[in-house]
C-alpha cells in the first residue's frame, strides 16, 4: 500500500527485520546493545516507559510522523501495523498536546503491536500503567491532541535524536530505547551476544574478587 501525495503518504511494504533476530535481541539488556554499537543509536535519558506491567519489548520499527498536538496518523497506524510491530512516532519532541492515551494504547495491545515509543506526549497515566505493552514517550500532559494530519506512515523519520526506518529493529528494557540500522542489527546483535558473555565473567571475577582493576591507573597515566 503506497499514498504518495506529500504529507499524506502511508507505505506498508517494507522489510522487517527477521523475527529470529528479534526474539534473540529481546534477551539482551540495552544498555549492552548501546555499548557495542558504540553509544549510535540509544534514545536519550528523559524517554520514560509509562506501563508498569510490560518492561521489555523487541520487534521491527513501524515508523509515523505526525504534526506536533495531532495523532490522525497514529490512529491510521494503530489500524494497519502488523502484530509484534514496534510503532515510533516523530511527534517533534512536542509536549504541549498528548498523541496517545489509554483507550488508543488498549487498542494497540489488542492488536498485538509489542510496543509504542513517542517522541512527544502522552496522557491518561494511571490507566497507560495498566498496559500490557509498553509505552515510551518524553512527557506527561492532560491536553488532548488535534485529528485533522497531515503525517506520513512507513517512510524514514527521526525520532530521539534517532534516524528511523521502517524495519529497524527497535529495543527496549528499563534503560530505555534503542533503535538499530536492519542492514546492522544482525552484526550488533551477535556483538552484544558476546559482550552478555564477557558481562558474565566480570561478576563472577568480581564474586571472587578478581576483577582486573590495573586498566583504571594506566588509563590515567596515558590521558596525563
Amino acid at each position: 500500500m503506497s499514498q504518495q501525495q506529500a504529507g499524506w503518504r502511508i507505505r506498508t511494504d517494507f522489510q522487517r527485520i527477521p523475527e529470529s533476530l528479534v526474539s534473540v535481541a529481546r534477551d539482551i539488556p540495552v544498555a549492552v546493545i548501546g555499548d557495542v554499537s558504540h553509544r549510535l543509536f540509544s534514545f536519550p535519558g528523559g524517554f520514560q516507559n509509562y506501563s508498569r506491567k510490560a518492561l521489555t519489548f523487541a520487534g521491527p520499527a513501524f515508523t509515523v510522523k505526525v504534526r506536533p498536538g495531532d495523532n490522525l496518523f497514529l490512529h491510521k497506524a494503530l489500524d494497519i501495523a502488523q502484530p509484534g510491530d514496534v510503532i515510533v512516532v516523530d511527534a517533534a519532541g512536542a509536549l504541549e498536546n498528548a498523541i496517545l492515551g489509554e483507550m488508543m494504547g488498549r487498542y494497540g495491545a489488542s492488536r498485538g503491536i509489542a510496543g509504542i515509543v513517542i517522541d512527544g506526549a502522552v496522557r491518561d497515566r494511571a490507566g497507560l500503567e495498566e498496559l500490557p505493552i509498553p509505552v515510551y514517550a518524553r512527557g506527561v500532559t492532560p491536553n488532548g491532541p488535534w485529528k485533522s494530519g497531515p503525517g506520513q506512515i512507513g517512510h524514514p523519520i527521526a525520532a530521539g535524536g534517532i534516524a528511523i526506518s521502517s524495519g529497524d529493529l527497535v529495543i527496549g528494557d528499563q534503560d530505555g530505547v534503542i533503535v538499530l540500522p536492519r542492514a546492522d542489527a544482525q552484526v550488533i546483535i551477535e556483538h552484544a551476544q558476546a559482550h552478555v558473555k564477557t558481562e558474565e565473567k566480570w561478576a563472577q571475577q568480581i564474586a571472587e574478587r578478581a576483577w582486573p582493576r590495573s586498566w583504571v591507573d594506566e588509563a590515567i597515566a596515558a590521558a596525563g
